[in-house]
C-alpha cells in the first residue's frame, strides 16, 4: 500500500512536471511566435494559436482600460436563403448565457429549451395563411417559453461585465462579419477572457420570444428610416443576384415571423470557430502575459473546416438603373458604382480618386458643389467589402432643386477626373491627409482595436494593411483619369428618396408575450465566482486642475494650455460665451463665413490652402458660446493660425454666397420639421421645458433672414475676438511658445469688449400631468416622459451617477431588464437623471421608450410602475456599485480631454473633478439611500409625457389616462 502511495505521488509528481514543462514551452512558442511589422506605428503584435485563432494585440497606455473587440468573419450574406437575419438573431442570443450561468437550473431548463426549438420548426412548417394552426402553436412556443423562463437569470452576461468595469458592452452584425465589443480595466483582462470563453464555449438560447420581439421592434425602426431604405434599395440593385443586395441583415419580414433555433444553432457551429474568430485588443497591458490567458481560455476550442462562401457572380451594369423609395423624411439621393472586391489592385485608385472627390475639405464635390453651394449637401465614399465593393455618392437637393439636378452635377464632377481637372498637388496633399487621419485614430484605443477587425474580416494582411499609404502615394495623376475613363460610364445605379407614403412596407405585428417574473435575486456559482475572485487594484487618478494645466495670458486674453506628449499634433480653440441668445445674427454669420474669402484670397483658394496645410478649421454657434477650432501638424501652426486670422478679419462679401446661403438655411428649417429626432429630442424636448419660447424657437424670422445684409454678417464676424474669449491650447509647443507666437498672429488680444446681454428663459413648473402628441408617419411610437428637478445641485452627483447605473443606465440596468427582456416591449428603452451645465438650470428625470403603436399602452404602464415604485435588487446593486467604481478606478482624462472637463468645470462654477466625490460617496450607499433618491426625484405628482407617432395608430383613450393630451403642430413646437 506504501509502495502503491508513492508510486501514485510520484505518478502525479511527474505527469504534474511534464504539464508546468509543457504549459512553459508553449508560453515561449507564443511569446516568441508572433507578426509583427517594420515602423508599424502600433507596434501590432499578431499570434495565431495552434487552433487557428487570430489575437491582435497594440499596447497603449493611455489610461488603465483595454478595447476589445471579438470577431467572426461571418454575417448577413453566410445566412440560408431561406433564414435570412439569422446572423443578427445569433448575435442577441449570444447575450443569454450558457449552461453554466444565465440558469437556476439547467438540468430542469433543457427539455423545455428542446421543446420551444422543436415548436418553432413546427411553427414555421405551417403556411402564413393558416393563422388558425399558427397561433395554437404560437400559444404553445408562448407556454413553454413562460416555464423555461423560471429557470432563467436575465442579463446574467452584463451584469459580470457591468460589475468588472466594462464600458460600451455591444454587438453589431453586417454583411460579412459579427463583432462583440467591451471596453474593460486592465486588471480584469483576464476575467473577462474567462467570461468570454464561457460565453462562446456553448451558449443556450434561453429567452427566445422576447428577444424575438425586441428583433421585430428592430426591424419596424428600419423600415421609419428613410437612410436604411435608401441604403438597402441601394445595394440591393447593386447587387441583384449577390447576398449583399438580396439579404439584409435584420432579415424578411416572412422569416423574421418563422425563426428557427435549430438553423441558429448549425449557423453557430458552422461559423463560429477558433480558425474563423479573432481577439483584438487595444490597451495597457503586457503582451506576454494576456497571449498566455488568451491561450488558457480560448486554445482548447476545437478548429473546424469552415465552409468556402461561393460568390455569386454579378453580370455587368451596361445603363443607369434608376429607383424611388418613398418616406416623411427629406428628399436626398444616393448614386451606386460597383467595383470588385478587397484584393482587387482597382481598390487602392478607388480609394483616391474617392477623396480627390470629397475629402471633406478641398474635393471636387466639396469645392465645386458644396462651397458654391450648388447643392444643399454632397459626398462620396467607397464601401469595401471582400467579394465586391461600391462607390457611393449622395446628395442632398437645395430649394427648389429636384433630385435628377443633383445627380447630374455629382456625375459631372466624375466627369472633371477624367478631364484630369484637379490640381497635380493634391495628390500629396491626400497622403499627408490620411496620415494625419492616422495620428488621430491611433490617438483612441477604440479605433485601434478597430483597425485590426477590418484587417481580419477583409482578410488583409497586417504588413499590406500598413502600408497601404505607401501603395497609394505610387498611384499617379494619370492612372487616376485612366481608371475613371475606364469604369465611371453608365455603370451606375440611382435611388431617388421622395417625400411621400411608403405603401409598400407592412410592419411586424406584435405576438402574443406572456410577461414572466424576473428572477432578480438569483445569481449562477459562475457569476458569484467571477464577480468575487479578487483582481488587483488599480488606484484612480483625479485631475488637479492646479497641476494638469497651464494657463497665462496675451495681453487680455486668458490662455490654458496642456501639452501634447504623444503626437505633433496641435488644437487651438477660441471660446466666445456668446451664442443666439446674445445675438441672433451669431449662427448666420457662422455659416456665412463658410463661403467666404478675402481680398487675395477666393473662397476655393481657401479651402485649398487649409488642405494643403493639413489642417482642420471648425466655427459652430450654439445658444450661449461660440467656439472656433483650428487642428493640424505642429509644424505648420504658425502658417495655419495666420491663414485662420487673416480669414476671420478680412473676410469680404459675397452676394451670391450669401442669396444661396438664405435658401439653405430656409431649406434646412422645412428638413428640419421632417426629422423625427429633432422633432423629439429639439422641438418637443425645448416645448416641454420651456414652452412656445425657448432656446430653440429663438431664432431669425424668415423675413429678417431673407433680409441681412452681407455688412451686418461681416460686422458680426470681423468683431468676434474683440469680445472677452479666451484661448485653449493642446499641442507639443511649449506654453511660452505659444503665446509668443499667438501674441504676434492673434489679431484681437487688448481692449476687449464686454459680452452682450443674454436672453433667458424661464423653465415651465410643470405642475400638471400634461401629454403632448406630435403627429408623424411612423411604424414606432416614440415616447419621452419628463419630470422636473431642483436646480444644480452638484452634491447629489454621486447618488445620481449610482442611480443611474443602477436603475436605468445599460442593459443589466432595472429598466432595460424589465421593459425589454422580460416583458419585450421595446426595442430602445432608457431612463436618466440629468445633471444641468449651468448653476441656474434644473436636474430633469427623462425616460425613453421607443415602441410599437400597438404595444404603447403596455409600455407606458411598465415604464409608469417602475417610476412610481422603484423596484429593489441587491445583485443588481451591487454590480452597479461596483460598476461605477471600477470604471472611475480606471478612467484616465487625457489629452485635450482635460480642457474639456476644464471649461465643463468652469460653467458649473466648480474647480474641482467631480469623480472624486463620487469613488468616495458611492461604497457607502445602501439600498435605503437609492430607494430615498427614487422616491424624491424619480416618482414625482407630475410628469409631462411627450409622444411622437401615427395619430391614426396611437390610443388617445390611453394618453387621456396620464393627463391634458394637447395635440402640437410643427408649427407650434419649431416656432416657424
Amino acid at each position: 500500500m506504501t509502495l502503491r502511495k508513492i508510486t501514485t505521488i510520484s505518478l502525479i509528481t511527474i505527469l504534474g512536471v511534464f504539464f508546468i514543462i509543457n504549459a512553459k514551452k508553449q508560453m515561449t512558442k507564443l511569446e516568441n511566435n508572433y507578426q509583427s511589422v517594420s515602423n508599424d506605428p502600433l507596434n501590432a503584435q499578431i499570434y495565431t494559436l495552434d487552433n487557428g485563432l487570430k489575437v491582435y494585440l497594440t499596447v497603449y497606455k493611455d489610461a488603465p482600460r483595454v478595447q476589445t473587440n471579438i470577431a467572426v468573419r461571418a454575417g448577413s450574406k453566410n445566412d440560408p436563403a431561406d433564414a435570412t437575419g439569422l446572423a443578427h438573431y445569433l448575435e442577441h442570443m449570444l447575450f443569454k448565457g450558457t449552461d453554466s450561468y444565465g440558469t437556476l437550473d439547467y438540468n430542469q431548463e433543457q427539455p423545455l429549451l428542446e421543446k420551444i426549438e422543436e415548436l418553432y420548426e413546427e411553427y414555421r412548417s405551417i403556411d402564413m395563411s393558416d393563422e388558425t394552426n399558427r397561433e395554437l402553436v404560437w400559444n404553445q412556443i408562448d407556454s413553454f417559453s413562460s416555464a423555461a423562463a423560471k429557470f432563467a437569470i436575465p442579463n446574467e452576461y452584463d451584469k459580470m461585465v457591468s460589475g468588472i468595469g466594462a464600458k460600451g458592452t455591444n454587438a453589431y452584425t453586417s454583411n460579412e462579419k459579427t463583432v462583440y465589443v467591451n471596453d474593460i480595466p486592465s486588471n480584469q483582462l483576464e476575467k473577462w477572457l474567462k467570461i468570454e470563453s464561457e460565453r462562446f464555449r456553448n451558449p443556450v438560447f434561453r429567452l427566445f420570444h422576447t428577444e424575438l420581439e425586441t428583433v421585430y421592434e428592430e426591424k419596424n425602426r428600419s423600415l421609419d428610416n428613410d437612410g436604411r431604405k435608401l441604403f438597402s434599395t441601394l445595394l440591393a440593385s447593386l447587387f441583384p443576384t449577390h447576398e449583399y443586395g438580396q439579404q439584409t441583415t435584420i432579415g424578411t419580414i416572412e422569416h423574421l415571423k418563422n425563426p428557427s433555433l435549430l438553423e441558429i444553432r448549425k449557423y453557430f457551429n458552422k461559423y463560429y470557430v477558433p480558425n474563423n474568430m479573432a481577439i483584438c485588443l487595444s490597451g495597457d497591458f503586457d503582451p506576454d502575459q494576456v497571449i498566455g490567458w488568451i491561450d488558457k481560455y480560448f486554445g482548447s476550442f476545437e478548429s473546424k473546416s469552415v465552409p468556402e462562401f461561393q460568390v455569386k457572380e454579378e453580370l455587368p451594369i451596361t445603363e443607369p438603373v434608376i429607383k424611388e423609395v418613398y418616406g416623411p423624411e427629406n428628399e436626398r439621393l444616393y448614386i451606386g458604382f460597383r467595383f470588385k472586391g478587397v484584393h482587387s489592385n482597382d481598390i487602392s485608385i478607388l480609394k483616391m480618386v474617392d477623396m480627390i472627390l470629397s475629402n471633406s475639405a478641398a474635393g471636387l464635390i466639396d469645392l465645386n458643389l458644396n462651397q458654391e453651394q450648388k447643392i444643399m449637401n454632397g459626398g462620396c465614399f467607397p464601401y469595401i467589402l471582400h467579394d465586391y465593393s461600391s462607390h457611393i455618392f449622395r446628395g442632398t437637393p437645395k430649394q427648389g432643386q429636384d433630385l435628377e439636378e443633383v445627380k447630374d452635377l455629382l456625375l459631372g464632377q466624375i466627369e472633371e477626373i477624367k478631364n484630369g481637372n484637379f490640381p497635380d498637388w493634391l495628390l500629396d496633399a491626400i497622403i499627408s491627409d490620411l496620415k494625419l487621419d492616422k495620428i488621430k485614430k491611433y490617438e483612441s484605443n477604440r479605433s485601434r482595436s478597430n483597425e485590426f477587425v477590418n484587417a481580419f474580416i477583409l482578410d488583409i494582411d497586417w504588413e499590406k494593411y500598413q502600408n497601404e499609404l505607401a501603395d497609394l502615394a505610387k498611384i499617379t495623376k494619370q492612372d487616376i483619369i485612366d481608371f475613371a475613363n475606364q469604369y465611371y460610364t453608365n455603370n451606375y445605379v440611382v435611388v431617388y428618396k421622395r417625400q411621400g407614403e411608403d405603401n409598400s412596407v407592412m410592419k411586424v405585428v406584435k405576438p402574443k408575450i406572456t410577461p414572466f417574473d424576473i428572477n432578480r435575486e438569483a445569481q449562477s456559482e459562475f457569476l458569484t465566482s467571477i464577480l468575487h475572485e479578487e483582481a488587483p487594484q488599480i488606484e484612480p487618478v483625479f485631475i488637479d486642475f492646479t497641476k494638469d494645466i497651464k494657463k497665462s495670458f496675451i495681453e487680455d486674453v486668458p490662455v490654458i494650455y496642456k501639452e501634447n506628449t504623444e503626437n505633433e499634433r496641435f488644437q487651438l480653440n477660441y471660446i466666445l460665451d456668446m451664442g443666439t441668445n446674445h445675438n441672433q445674427y451669431l449662427s448666420l454669420a457662422v455659416d456665412y463665413l463658410k463661403y467666404l474669402g478675402t481680398a487675395s484670397m477666393t473662397p476655393k483658394q481657401k479651402e485649398q490652402e487649409f488642405y494643403k496645410l493639413g489642417c482642420d478649421l471648425s466655427v459652430k454657434s450654439s445658444s450661449d458660446q461660440t467656439q472656433i477650432t483650428l487642428t493640424g501638424l505642429n509644424s505648420n501652426f504658425e502658417n495655419s493660425v495666420k491663414l485662420f486670422e487673416n480669414i476671420l478679419s478680412g473676410a469680404v462679401a459675397d452676394e451670391d454666397a450669401l442669396q444661396n446661403l438664405k435658401s439653405s438655411i430656409l431649406k434646412k428649417r422645412k428638413d428640419a420639421k421632417l426629422d423625427k429626432q429633432k422633432i423629439l429630442f429639439g422641438a418637443m424636448l425645448n416645448y416641454a421645458k420651456y414652452g412656445a419660447h425657448s432656446p430653440f424657437t429663438y431664432q431669425l424670422s424668415k423675413d429678417s433672414v431673407l433680409g441681412v445684409s452681407s455688412k451686418k454678417l461681416l460686422d458680426v464676424i470681423h468683431s468676434l475676438t474683440s469680445y472677452d474669449h479666451r484661448i485653449l491650447y493642446y499641442g507639443p509647443e511649449d506654453i511660452n511658445q505659444v503665446c509668443f507666437k499667438l501674441k504676434k498672429l492673434h489679431v484681437n488680444n487688448d481692449n476687449l469688449k464686454l459680452l452682450p446681454d443674454e436672453q433667458r428663459y424661464v423653465e415651465n413648473s410643470m405642475n400638471k400631468n400634461q401629454v403632448f402628441v406630435v403627429d408623424y408617419n411612423m411604424k414606432q411610437a416614440e415616447v419621452v416622459i419628463m419630470s422636473k428637478g431642483d436646480i444644480l445641485n452638484l452634491e447629489k452627483t454621486p447618488i445620481i451617477r449610482f442611480h443611474n447605473e443602477y436603475f436605468g443606465g445599460g442593459m443589466s440596468s432595472i429598466i432595460f431588464q424589465e421593459i425589454r427582456e422580460a416583458r419585450g416591449l421595446a426595442y430602445s428603452v432608457y431612463s436618466t437623471y440629468t445633471t444641468p451645465k449651468k448653476p441656474e438650470d434644473s436636474h430633469y428625470q427623462l425616460s425613453y421608450i421607443g415602441t410599437q403603436a400597438d404595444k404603447l399602452a403596455e409600455a407606458m404602464e411598465g415604464m409608469m410602475n417602475l417610476l412610481r415604485e422603484m423596484t429593489e435588487s441587491k445583485g443588481n446593486m451591487e454590480a452597479a456599485k461596483e460598476g461605477v467604481i471600477q470604471k472611475i478606478r480606471t478612467e484616465r482624462i487625457t489629452k485635450s480631454n482635460i480642457l474639456r472637463q476644464y471649461e465643463a468645470a468652469h460653467k458649473r462654477g466648480i474647480d474641482f473633478d467631480l469623480r472624486e466625490k463620487v469613488f468616495n460617496q458611492v461604497p457607502d450607499f445602501t439600498m435605503e439611500d437609492l430607494k430615498e433618491f427614487h422616491d424624491s426625484h424619480i416618482n414625482n405628482d407630475n410628469y409631462v409625457y411627450m409622444v411622437l407617432g401615427d395619430k391614426d395608430a396611437l390610443d388617445l383613450d390611453i394618453l387621456n389616462n396620464y393627463g391634458e393630451v394637447k395635440h402640437l403642430t410643427l408649427d407650434d413646437i419649431f416656432g416657424y
